[in-house]
C-alpha cells in the first residue's frame, strides 16, 4: 500500500513508521511543504500538538484542526482513505467510555480532537474515515515529550536518574487505562482492512492506578516514592478515571 504518515518524528508516528516498513511510505511534519495526496491508498494523520497543558488556542486550531480538515478534504478529492488520531480526553470527567457516550472535553487539546471528530461526521464522502480515541499510551520513543510523557516513562526516568519518584498525593485513586504503543500501532494496521468508517476506542479495557505504576517502577529500579501536591493547572480538569469500553473495537476486528 501507498501510505502517508504525518507526525512520523513523534512518539506514535515513529513507531508506526517502523511497523509499516513493508509498505510504500511517505511522510509529513508540521511546517513541511504540504504533500500530494493523489495516488495514495491511505493517509495516517497522527501528527498533532498532544500537550494537554497547551493554552495557545490559535496554535492548536492551526495544527490540530485546520491541518486535519485539509487532509480530509484532500483525501476526499483524490479518493484516499483516512485514519486519524483522536483521544480519550474527549470524554473529560465522564465515567462511561463507550463511543456513543456524551463527551466532555476540558482543555484546548481535547476540544481540538472533539471538533475534528464532529467535522468528520458532517462530511459527506465515499472514502473510509477512521478515528481512534487513544487512552493512556506508553512505550518506546517518548523521550522528547518531557512532562507530557506517560507516567511509565516519567517514573522510570526519575528512578534511573535520582532513585526517587515524584507522585501526586492521592495517586492510589487515579485509575487509568494504560495501553502499550504496540497495541495502538497494531490497531491502526488491522483497521486498514476494515471496511467501515467511524470512531473507535484504543485501550485495554483494564485500569491501573498511578500508585501501582510507581510501585512497579520503584521496585524495578530500587527507588523511593516521594509524594507531592498536584499543580494548580491540573487540578480542576484532571481525569481521575479512564477505562476504554472495547466492545465496538473488538467487534470491528472480529474479536467477539
Amino acid at each position: 500500500m501507498k501510505i502517508l504518515v504525518t507526525g512520523h518524528k513523534g512518539f506514535i508516528g515513529s513507531n508506526m513508521l517502523k511497523a509499516l516498513a513493508n509498505h510504500e511510505i511517505s511522510t509529513y511534519e508540521w511546517g513541511d511543504e504540504l504533500p500530494s495526496i493523489k495516488g495514495l491508498d491511505w493517509v495516517m494523520h497522527i501528527g498533532a500538538i498532544s500537550a494537554t497543558t497547551e493554552r495557545n488556542i490559535e496554535k492548536i486550531m492551526a495544527q490540530n484542526v485546520d491541518s486535519s480538515v485539509w487532509f480530509l478534504q484532500e483525501c476526499a478529492k483524490h479518493n484516499v482513505n483516512l485514519q486519524y488520531s483522536s483521544s480519550a480526553s474527549v470524554y473529560g470527567l465522564k465515567q462511561k467510555f463507550t463511543e456513543t457516550s456524551p463527551l466532555d472535553p476540558r482543555n484546548p487539546y481535547a476540544w481540538s480532537k472533539f471538533m475534528f471528530e464532529w467535522y468528520t461526521k458532517q462530511f459527506a464522502t465515499n472514502i473510509r474515515i477512521q478515528g481512534f480515541r487513544y487512552f493512556n499510551v506508553y512505550g518506546s520513543g517518548e523521550e522528547h515529550k518531557g512532562n507530557q510523557a506517560s507516567p511509565y516513562h516519567q517514573f522510570e526516568k526519575q528512578a534511573k536518574e535520582t532513585k526517587r519518584i515524584k507522585l501526586f498525593n492521592g495517586s492510589d485513586k487515579f485509575l487509568r487505562d494504560f495501553v502499550p504503543v504496540e497495541t495502538v500501532i497494531d490497531t491502526h494496521i488491522k483497521f486498514l482492512n476494515v471496511k467501515e468508517s467511524g470512531v473507535w476506542n484504543v485501550g485495554t479495557g483494564k485500569t491501573k492506578s498511578f500508585q501501582e505504576v510507581a510501585e512497579e517502577v520503584a521496585t524495578k529500579y530500587n527507588a523511593v516514592i516521594e509524594y507531592i501536591d498536584m499543580p494548580a493547572i491540573l487540578k480542576d480538569n484532571y481525569q481521575a478515571y479512564t477505562c476504554a469500553d472495547m466492545t465496538k473495537t473488538n467487534t470491528s476486528l472480529g474479536r467477539l
